[in-house]
């Protein structure tokens, strides 16, 4: 048996790709089950991802992304702009747009409610440097009471009940189950219509039973949740967008 004396060079960590006099920074990963070089950018974070196959030469892939550099630029053009959770910001909350109102700088519960024009907003109260951090503590309590109600309502009706919930800040995914019947959701459905957050409540607990996504497992989601088709329409079409805000 003959063995290498040479060692492949480790991959840097990361690689800047030009276009349009823009320098983009692109992580560079191998994975042994990648059987093509791939580029991805994340809608979610905005993150250029190079991924080559175990055995790829490195100034290949490099060469792969820079031919890339104007899809890149496009799709980093297409990510919604973030918005910032600071007074006068638009933020929407179960579906509907709420104006942040910092309505006093004494200590007090932050909440969704109307102005003196009817208008929806989130009152937040405290000193002006948390308000950002309020919000977010509120968006979170209230995606996690939604949550539970719509798993409480799901798993009586599947007739399994789950463990744990715990509410997580995801960008890859908007809910799991694990096997030990732990459910994990992204709070950022509590900006989405409540049809989209109890679609993925029904979704997860369809797990507990089918841990799947079989036609029974389908079948499942669809009858815990009717409507599941035009919320999985909605996440298409505004999932990312969610990300966004904060």
């Amino acid at each position: 048996m003959r063995l290498s004396l040479f060692k492949r060079k480790p991959d840097p960590e990361r690689i800047e790709v030009p276009h349009g006099g823009m320098l983009y920074p692109v992580a560079v990963k191998r994975r042994a089950s990648a059987r093509r070089m791939t580029l991805r950018v994340s809608q979610a974070t905005g993150e250029i991802t190079l991924t080559l196959p175990e055995r790829a030469d490195f100034a290949t892939g490099r060469l792969f992304a820079e031919n890339h550099g104007g899809w890149i630029a496009a799709r980093v053009a297409k990510r919604p702009q973030g918005v910032p959770f600071e007074p006068g910001q638009m933020v929407p909350f179960r579906g509907r747009p709420h104006r942040i109102v910092h309505w006093s700088k004494a200590r007090g519960v932050t909440h969704a409610t109307v102005d003196q024009d009817g208008q929806p907003i989130l009152a937040v109260a405290g000193e002006g440097a948390h308000v950002a951090r309020r919000i977010k503590d509120f968006l979170r309590r209230a995606a996690l009471e939604d949550l539970e109600e719509a798993v409480r309502r799901h798993t009586a009706a599947l007739g399994i009940p789950a463990r744990k919930i715990t509410i997580r800040d995801t960008t890859s995914r908007w809910g799991s189950c694990s096997s030990q019947g732990h459910l994990n959701f992204s709070w950022r459905l509590i900006l989405a219509p409540p049809l989209v957050l109890d679609y993925l409540a029904a979704h997860e607990v369809a797990h507990l039973k089918e841990m799947n996504h079989s036609h029974r497992f389908w079948a499942l989601t669809h009858k815990l949740c009717p409507r599941t088709e035009e919320a999985e329409a909605w996440l298409k079409r505004h999932g990312a967008g969610l990300h966004a805000y904060g």
